[in-house]
């Protein structure tokens, strides 16, 4: 295998953990050339969440077109030969689906042994930090990322590419875990967390007065208590709105998260904060973080809703800096759908 390349480089990157199969060109871990992204949620909803088994062979039979796209888009084809070839290939390793994260990380080390190029290994939670990156190249740092979706929910303190701590983490059902359970419940549908926001805008937020898990003295988060006493209000009450559960329930889970992101930024004397992750999305949320910080004096970064999503693009700008570092991975490396956020030099738990 070649040495890695000088900068610049251009870093092509699979994303497959879960539900999207993705692939992008990124230049310097910064610009974004192409982005694909095609969303298999339609697959899912009818069965209320993430079929593993599906979301492989959808994986698979998608790989190839949407890896042609997004060379394409770049100005390359199919067989690398075009305008420049990539200098890397990244993949996501873990964590997520087993299956599914196997597609990608085969078709991006095939890739990477015919182009004899390095194979970078990415941890998936890593890559989201790295969106703000990709929208606000001159983003002032250290920030405090706030990373929510729907298995993690993590408080980051990002202080240059590659060097990073984590302040806090959920300690049972992450954020977008407790999104989807309360809308599954209340039916309203997947994913839980755009249902939940369209209905809580038809609602009052101060209907109920549901419990905050604010875990004084620590950064870290629980939401499964706040999952339960939903549960129980509504059969207790009947008769009460869906859309002002939802409401409620929203407020609650906003509240938090942005008390704990504004604790944890004048902890770490963060200069900003940023959203990350698709819970990112959630319209209440981002305005309230957004107020949040002008009120605190700091910098806020709000991701494009395209950019909360899992995403290819954030994956290669993850990759990218490890190549910077000379960080890359032995293609004999396998899956990882357990793993933990990851210490800069490894792909391994924390």
């Amino acid at each position: 295998m070649s040495a890695p390349p000088a900068a610049p480089r251009r870093v092509l990157a699979i994303e497959t953990s879960c539900d999207e199969t993705a692939a992008s060109v990124v230049d310097d871990g910064r610009t974004v050339v192409s982005s694909v992204v095609s969303s298999q949620i339609d697959l899912h909803a009818r069965y209320g969440g993430v079929v593993p088994e599906l979301a492989s062979r959808a994986h698979t039979e998608l790989i190839v077109p949407v890896v042609t796209e997004a060379l394409a888009g770049a100005g390359l084809g199919p067989d690398g030969r075009g305008k420049r070839p990539v200098d890397a290939v990244a993949a996501t390793v873990g964590p997520g689906l087993v299956g599914a994260l196997l597609v990608g990380i085969s078709a991006a080390k095939s890739l990477a042994m015919a182009w004899e190029v390095p194979f970078v290994g990415v941890n998936h939670l890593e890559g989201h930090l790295y969106a703000s990156l990709l929208e606000e190249p001159d983003l002032e740092l250290p920030v405090v990322v706030l990373l929510v979706s729907g298995g993690h929910t993590l408080l980051v303190r990002m202080d240059a590419p590659g060097r990073y701590e984590v302040l806090g983490r959920t300690r049972d059902d992450a954020a977008g875990e407790a999104f989807d359970k309360v809308a599954r419940f209340l039916g309203l549908g997947y994913p839980g967390g755009p249902a939940i926001d369209r209905t809580a805008v038809a609602g009052d937020p101060s209907s109920v007065r549901f419990p905050r898990a604010l875990l004084e003295g620590s950064l870290d988060f629980s939401f499964s208590g706040l999952k339960t006493a939903v549960v129980n209000y509504v059969d207790s009450h009947p008769e009460v709105a869906t859309e002002d559960v939802a409401a409620s329930f929203q407020d609650a889970v906003v509240d938090v998260l942005v008390r704990k992101t504004l604790e944890a930024a004048a902890r770490s004397r963060a200069k900003g904060i940023c959203l990350a992750g698709g819970v990112a999305a959630n319209s209440e949320l981002r305005r309230r973080a957004a107020e949040a910080a002008l009120g605190a004096g700091l910098g806020i970064f709000l991701p494009s809703r395209a950019m909360c999503t899992d995403n290819a693009a954030m994956i290669a700008s993850a990759g990218y800096f490890r190549l910077v570092a000379g960080r890359t991975t032995a293609m004999d490396a396998g899956a990882e759908p357990g793993l933990g956020f990851a210490e800069p030099g490894s792909t391994r738990r924390a």
